[in-house]
């Protein structure tokens, strides 16, 4: 299949205004959100959609808007894939829902079977099925206290983990996650997380990996006890943190020291998994094999499923009754998986990653040639981040990205912004978006950057 087959033929590729963004149409549903949707839950363009697919969003207005955000990273595999689509309708038509703990189905083992085969390292695995990133991450918290018999967990600076109070806890960015949601989950312990933009600059030296991991070596050994420590968890990639990918070195470094003093190295892929990177998961890229591995977002194209996928034994040392959730692996999201699973492995869909990676680097790197404003390009595949920075020195530039971001979104491209600075644009395209409107939304970009610099 090509980009456009994989789920954009029905609706034009092409980027079109036909109103101001948000137009009258999304303002009269805005109008009604606001008596009827809690505040708290916010939105980065209010154009309300009615049709999505290859890269493009369809709002009520009839604006088509370029998606470079694909739902966070959820929509990996496209908005519409018809490998997804016909699995969901399939599933739909026979039964909906039963509880996997009640009566269980085939989907969800099938999902397990697929998870087991496709994540880092050849040992023997097994998997749950859940719902969110958030609720992966505190199941393997869980399953690591099991195992271990022990306590404290360390993760890091910039980190996001969910919005539940022990992934809050676990997650670095006090606003607008944290602030006035306490108190948070005890024998949490922060490390310092390498972050060579930073790292380097600020220091005026190169840091390397090894030394990056010698920190937070010391920071275990000296400030908790690697005996009392259950698990070290860390994204391969940050994702709301800025999509910092840790120098070489830092990563291999964690997992052997974890290896050695008996404490499971837990990988966060919730938002570099699935194709994301131009591999299929960021762990790949230095050949780390954590024990645990947390995935959602991309798993279902668009579908509420996440997973704990790990080594039997450790996974093995839960009983029965000790894990689950009565939508667990729902039977349509299962369905939505595999679809979504045989996509990326049989469509291109990773070598897409790589592809929409270089093109996005060019542009940015582009940028940061004629702006000293982007002061860093970044990131794997089709997970690409620029760090904007007052003019000559590293100080974070957060009212600069947001210019750029409401220019992009009042010109039809949609962008997210991220970082605990707030000073980051991210660029996660859905995987099926074509070239042409790629750069066409880089046209956009370079416009928004020269409009709001000065």
């Amino acid at each position: 299949m090509t980009a456009l087959e994989i789920g954009g033929e029905a609706l034009p590729q092409e980027r079109k205004l036909v109103t101001e963004i948000p137009g009258p149409k999304s303002r009269e549903i805005e109008a009604r959100r606001q008596s009827a949707v809690a505040p708290g839950v916010g939105s980065s363009l209010p154009a309300y959609v009615v049709a999505a697919g290859g890269g493009i969003l369809k709002d009520v207005d009839g604006n088509q808007i370029i998606d470079l955000g694909a739902g966070i990273a959820v929509t990996t595999a496209g908005n519409s894939n018809p490998r997804v689509v016909k699995g969901a309708t399939a599933q739909l038509e026979s039964f909906t829902h039963t509880c996997f703990m009640v009566s269980p189905y085939e989907g969800y083992v099938e999902v397990a079977e697929a998870l087991n085969r496709l994540t880092p390292g050849d040992h023997e695995k097994r998997s749950i099925l859940l719902n969110s990133g958030a609720e992966a991450v505190e199941n393997a918290v869980k399953i690591a206290r099991a195992h271990t018999g022990r306590d404290a967990v360390v993760v890091f600076d910039h980190a996001y983990h969910g919005r539940t109070n022990l992934t809050m806890s676990m997650t670095s960015k006090a606003a607008p996650y944290k602030a006035g949601f306490g108190p948070f989950a005890g024998e949490v312990y922060r490390a310092p997380m390498s972050y060579p933009f930073r790292d380097n600059d600020a220091a005026g030296t190169k840091v390397s990996g090894e030394d990056a991991a010698k920190r937070v070596i010391t920071m275990i050994e000296k400030q908790i006890g690697a005996e009392h420590v259950a698990a070290i968890v860390i994204e391969p990639i940050q994702g709301e943190g800025g999509f910092i990918v840790p120098a070489e070195g830092f990563l291999p470094a964690l997992t052997q020291f974890a290896k050695d003093k008996g404490i499971v190295f837990v990988a966060d892929e919730v938002q570099a998994g699935f194709a994301r990177t131009g591999k299929m998961f960021a762990s790949e890229w230095e050949g780390i094999v954590p024990d645990l591995i947390t995935t959602a977002k991309g798993i279902a194209g668009g579908l509420p499923l996440s997973a704990v996928t790990g080594r039997a034994e450790i996974m093995d040392s839960v009983g029965p009754g000790r894990l689950g959730g009565t939508y667990g692996g729902n039977p349509v999201a299962c369905a939505a998986a595999l679809g979504a699973i045989a996509s990326y492995e049989e469509d291109g869909l990773v070598d897409n990653a790589s592809h929409i990676g270089e093109i996005v680097t060019g542009r940015l790197e582009k940028l940061q040639a004629k702006y000293p404003e982007v002061g860093d390009v970044r990131g794997r595949g089709a997970m690409i981040a620029a760090e904007f920075v007052q003019r000559d020195s590293i100080d974070p530039n957060p009212d600069l990205v947001k210019k750029v971001a409401d220019y992009c979104a009042k010109n039809g491209v949609l962008v997210l912004t991220t970082g605990t600075y707030g000073n980051i644009l991210r660029f996660l395209p859905p995987l099926t978006i074509s070239d042409g409107l790629l750069n066409e939304a880089f046209d956009v970009i370079e416009e928004a950057v020269a409009a709001s610099v000065g």
